[in-house]
Parts: structure tokens; C-alpha cells; sequence
């Protein structure tokens, strides 16, 4: 006798969850290459270099000296220590080992601090355009999304009066993002400074993504935690899936007050238990042996963002901006008439280019695409010259 499958009912609040569209467009890449199409990848977030030697080294040896069991939720000892000693140095502030939480990348320290932090009503300010992950769990969590448009004109960085309009009562947190995906903005110091400003003693908590914190090009990076009486009110993200291309070890941290960080660590313990054991011993080595590797992907991510911003400036229809951080481009595609996500499947199936349309990453990023730098100049150079010949033969 025959069985049908009855009718899956998922819970009302999964309705409310988003996804990430990186990983859809690659894996329609992957199909057109299955039929023998050849791709040029622009599409994911990842470093294409290989996880620096010594890194690799380290998490071999953890793994031959038995770093192969359950650790603490929190983390490991060594690397919390290691960690806090780094954010002290780098954030120029007092950082206690219990004031860090380890967690297998870095979306869960939005997705714990979101569900620790924020009730049913709140408000949550966001940047818009952003990494979607953001305006997904404000959602999940039945808060209200507030987005703050970042704009071109400004190098996508927050507009500091248009922000001071979207606070109300309601305001539970703000996230910063800088250096910024999908943008490549750069919080300057006086922006961090005036957004504290703006929030001011309201008792409202920061998640200060700063993931490509060791990716700017031009000026410094500024930490919302350095200035006086922020740490406290600040959750730091950060990781080392960019820095490092370790984005298949899935390791990233948050610093946070101590008595959230416990709570944090609860959510961990009733998800995934605890981070492996024998990649956060790789990330101590991170941290504290050679950063030369860094430096030269670093100078490799600047050689390729030039050569990409120079390239798209002279496509039809095309004009795009310096970013000065991270390792992504997001031209402004108005001029082709065309709306992003069409644009973008355009140059996906008919060029053989894998890019993200802009309101992949909400509806400010209409009008824009992002293409990723963490290819070759090469396959940068190949990706140039099919959406030039596209835009040609198209607009």
C-alpha cells in the first residue's frame, strides 16, 4: 500500500527566516559548469588563497595531540586568552578571557546575541544595504527591522542625522558593519564617534560587526568599543574565516560583557556544544605567529580592487566607486536600465560571470551588484571582458 507523505508543518517563525543568496547563486554556478559552461566565481565571500602554512601546521599538531574532543562552550582557554590579549591590543581596551565566546563562525554571534538581547516589538537598526543574515534573525525574533540606507554618495557610510531620526524608544540595538559588506565602506573615527553621540546614554546595545576589520586599504579601522564607556555596551564581532581564509575551519568569537557572554554561552551549549577543539589551537597560532601571509593577501586584495573598479568605470552603463575595505565592488548599474537581480542572472547565464544582485542584500541595494575580488587577476580581467562584451551587445 501506497504512503503519502503528509503535509510538513513548519512553525510560523520559519516564514520569517531569510537566507543567503551567495550560496544560491553558487550553486547555480555550479550547475552551469556541470554542462560544461565555464564560470568566473565573483560571487561568494571567501579569500581564494589557502589557509596560511603555519595555521595549517598548528591545527595538524592539535590534531595529533588529541584536540579532538568536546571543549568548553565558551572556548578553549588558550585561544579566549589569546583573543582577549589580541582585542586589548588592536581595540586599545582592558579585555578579560571571560569577555570572549568562541562559536564556529561568525553568523552564530549574531544569531545568539539577537535571540539573547532582543524581544518581540523591539527595534533594530540595521545598515541597508547589509549583510542579509542582519535583517533575517530581526525578523525570526518577531522585532521590527529599521534599515538605515547607506548611500553612494556618502561611500556608504551611516548618514548620522538620518540615524538619529530612526531612534525611538523602542531601539533595543544597532549594528555597525565596517569595513562593510557589500559595500566596502569604512567607518571613519569621526563617524564612530558621532553615532555614539547620537545613541547617547539610551540604554541601547551595539553589534559592531568588524570581521574585515584587517581589511582596509586606505585610513584605519575604528572600533565603537575603543571610545570611553562603550566596551560594555558593545558586542564585537570578529573571526578569522577573512583574515586568515580559514572560512572552512568555521571559527569566530565575540567580546561582550561578562554576564551576556554567559548567556551567549548558554545558546551554545543548546545548539552546537562547542567550536572543534583542534581549529581554535590553529586559531591561537593565528593570532600570534607570522602575519606576513596577511599583509600579502592583503596587498593582493588591493592590486585586484583597483584593477576591478578601473575595469567596470569603462563598461557601458557601469560606474562604481573606490571601496576602501573588505574585498568587494558595488557598482551602480542605473544607467543599464536594467534591475539588479535580472542584470545579475544576465551576466550569470549569458556571460558566464557569478555576481549578487544588490537587494540580495536589501532594498537600498537595488540599482547596484556586488562582485567579489577574491579571484585572480586573471579570472578578474575574464569577468571584465564578458560583462563589457555583454553590456555591448545588450544595452
Amino acid at each position: 500500500m501506497l504512503q503519502t507523505m503528509t503535509p510538513l508543518r513548519l512553525a510560523q517563525r520559519m516564514s520569517r527566516l531569510g537566507t543567503e543568496t551567495a550560496f544560491e547563486v553558487l550553486v547555480r554556478a555550479r550547475a552551469l559548469e556541470a554542462k560544461g559552461k565555464d564560470i568566473v566565481h565573483l560571487e561568494i565571500g571567501e579569500p581564494d588563497f589557502d589557509t596560511p602554512s603555519n595555521v595549517i601546521e598548528a591545527g595538524v599538531k592539535a590534531l595529533k595531540g588529541g584536540y579532538t574532543h568536546y571543549g568548553p562552550a565558551a572556548g578553549l582557554p588558550q585561544l579566549r586568552q589569546t583573543i582577549a590579549d589580541y582585542i586589548a591590543k588592536t581595540r586599545n581596551v582592558p579585555v578579560a578571557p571571560e569577555e570572549v565566546v568562541v562559536v564556529p563562525g561568525g553568523k552564530p554571534i549574531m544569531f545568539f546575541v539577537i535571540l539573547a538581547l532582543v524581544e518581540e516589538g523591539d527595534e533594530v537598526i540595521y545598515p541597508n544595504p547589509g549583510f542579509p543574515i542582519y535583517e533575517s534573525m530581526i525578523n525570526f525574533v518577531g522585532a521590527k527591522p529599521v534599515p538605515i540606507q547607506l548611500k553612494e554618495e556618502m561611500d556608504f557610510r551611516f548618514d548620522v542625522a538620518e540615524f538619529k531620526k530612526l531612534i525611538t524608544d523602542r531601539t533595543k540595538l544597532v549594528i555597525l558593519n565596517s569595513p562593510h559588506n557589500p559595500t566596502g565602506g569604512v567607518l571613519t573615527e569621526k563617524d564612530v564617534r558621532d553615532i555614539a553621540a547620537a545613541i547617547g546614554d539610551r540604554d541601547i546595545m551595539v553589534l559592531s560587526d568588524e570581521i574585515y576589520s584587517r581589511l582596509v586599504f586606505e585610513g584605519s579601522h575604528h572600533s565603537i568599543m575603543s571610545l570611553d564607556g562603550w566596551k560594555d555596551r558593545t558586542i564585537l564581532l570578529d573571526g578569522f574565516s577573512k583574515t586568515y581564509a580559514m572560512t572552512g575551519w568555521r571559527m569566530g568569537y565575540g567580546v561582550m560583557r561578562p554576564d551576556l557572554a554567559t548567556a551567549v554561552s548558554r545558546l551554545q551549549t543548546n545548539s552546537n556544544s562547542c567550536t572543534a577543539s583542534f581549529t581554535q589551537m590553529a586559531g591561537v597560532e593565528a593570532l600570534t605567529g607570522d602575519q606576513s601571509s596577511v599583509d600579502k593577501m592583503n596587498a593582493e586584495f588591493l592590486r585586484r580592487r583597483d584593477r576591478m573598479v578601473e575595469g567596470l568605470n569603462k563598461i557601458k552603463g557601469f560606474s562604481c566607486r573606490t571601496p576602501h575595505g573588505a574585498f568587494y565592488v558595488f557598482p551602480n548599474i542605473t544607467k543599464t536600465g536594467w534591475p539588479s537581480k535580472k542584470l545579475a542572472d544576465a551576466i550569470l547565464d549569458e556571460a558566464g560571470v557569478a555576481c549578487l544582485s544588490g537587494n540580495a542584500f536589501g532594498k537600498y541595494g537595488e540599482g547596484y551588484l556586488r562582485l567579489s575580488v577574491a579571484n585572480s587577476i586573471e579570472n578578474i580581467n575574464k569577468a571584465l571582458e564578458r560583462i563589457d562584451n555583454w553590456a555591448n551587445k545588450n544595452l
